[in-house]
């Protein structure tokens, strides 16, 4: 996670500036109160571990994408199958929630 997301996160009004996304690089606007490199080291780590723990989520989306589901479930309730669900259920058990 960038550091503006991490001072963002900290401080949604926040004006600033980073340069290389260098720590000892930042400028902050406006009378923006200086926030530490520790907490927003913090913020960024906390941001990343949320990233992180809905990767299933992206991945799942993703396959989700590529199925063309009203067709699927206009089949199914046509045809009396389960195509649809099944096909969800696939990709849910192949990207489980953590």
């Amino acid at each position: 996670m960038d550091i503006c997301s991490a001072i963002l996160a900290i401080n949604p009004l926040a004006q600033v500036s980073v340069n290389a996304e260098d720590l000892d690089q930042i400028t902050w606007h406006n009378g923006t109160k200086v926030i530490s490199k520790s907490d927003i080291k913090a913020k960024q780590a906390e941001l990343k571990t949320a990233y992180d723990a809905l990767a299933y989520a992206r991945s799942r989306k993703k396959e989700y994408d590529q199925l063309n589901q009203f067709e699927l479930i206009s089949d199914d309730s046509i045809n009396g199958t389960t195509t649809h669900k099944n096909a969800i259920l696939a990709i849910k058990k192949k990207y489980p929630k953590k």
